[in-house]
């Protein structure tokens, strides 16, 4: 049978770089990309070559409307589903927490009671290392680390973790769940921290640092993420969970001032606000297991790839 997997989000960023790299690499394998396309996704971030390609296809779905994931499943009757969609901006759960629970939670749920339908072999399930909470100095998120979210965002993402841990205890179905670090990288939407200083400072506006900018956080470039995803997926045992990072710990303040250097800026853009609701003080990955267990490693170097990540957006 040919495997044809099912990609949510792929208008986003992080979805959009897997397939840039993964539909080309891969022309045996049939993707089916599913979207709602909300003000984070873009048509544009998938390549034309990739939209062109004949095992590349596209739905506008939203996944909180089971309906809708019910007739693209009847269509294409797919194998196995990466799912990357969820609300992610933590300022925005701030301000609006139901549409975190309802894309993040129920629109998981949705997938998931698809997935039994259907009758699908691999649920991948793609979360981040701030279900964790925080950290103090010296201490490392390992795989077994209580989940102890700090914000709407990533509570709802912590839910939705358990929710594919249950319904694979309870239902049998084979997940693998992978956390990450920060990310950075080309289409990433311009609320994030980096495009969106290149945007202010680009425009000669100040950028604003939440308290001290002392908050550390551990950056791993996208195209890394994105060959740890794939093999993570095809290579996990069911029901494994996996940390994916590269010990690049930065505060928001050194991340700030890398920016400004490369785009000959001054300190005096720096303009320190108050702090963010529940800001999370640290985060940092222990990646041994995804390391000694699948031989996966990072590739791009931060100080090369904060360059590179910079003038690109600098160039778009």
């Amino acid at each position: 049978m040919k495997q044809k997997i099912i990609i949510t989000w792929w208008a986003g960023f992080i979805g959009s770089n897997f397939l840039n790299k993964y539909v080309l690499l891969h022309p045996e394998i049939d993707f089916i990309n599913i979207d709602a396309l909300t003000y984070a996704g873009k048509l544009d971030n998938v390549s034309l070559k990739v939209q062109k390609s004949p095992n590349y296809s596209f739905e506008k779905v939203d996944i909180r409307n089971y309906a809708e994931i019910q007739t693209v499943y009847e269509k294409y009757k797919p194998t196995d589903i990466i799912h990357f969609a969820a609300e992610s901006h933590v300022d925005n759960s701030i301000k609006n927490p139901k549409i975190f629970t309802e894309t993040n939670i129920l629109g998981t749920q949705n997938l998931l009671d698809a997935h039994r339908a259907f009758q699908l072999n691999r649920f991948h399930h793609i979360s981040t290392d701030e279900v964790y909470g925080d950290l103090p100095n010296g201490w490392f998120f390992t795989e077994t680390t209580p989940i102890n979210p700090s914000s709407p965002y990533s509570s709802s993402k912590a839910g939705s973790d358990l929710l594919v841990k249950a319904y694979g205890r309870t239902f049998w179905i084979d997940y693998v769940i992978t956390r990450c670090s920060n990310n950075y990288g080309p289409n990433q939407d311009n609320e994030k921290l980096i495009p969106h200083f290149i945007e202010l400072l680009q425009n000669n506006k100040p950028v604003t640092v939440y308290g001290d900018g002392s908050n550390i956080r551990d950056w791993l470039y996208v195209e890394d993420h994105c060959d740890a995803i794939w093999e993570v997926f095809r290579k996990a045992q069911n029901k494994s969970i996996y940390n994916i990072g590269w010990n690049n710990e930065y505060t928001n303040l050194e991340i700030t001032k890398l920016i400004l250097q490369e785009m000959g800026k001054w300190e005096e853009y720096i303009t320190f606000v108050e702090d963010r609701k529940g800001h999370d003080v640290r985060y940092a990955i222990d990646a041994t297991k995804i390391r000694t267990e699948l031989s996966w490693e990072p590739k791009v170097k931060f100080e090369n790839g904060i360059v590179t990540t910079i003038k690109y957006y600098l160039n778009k």
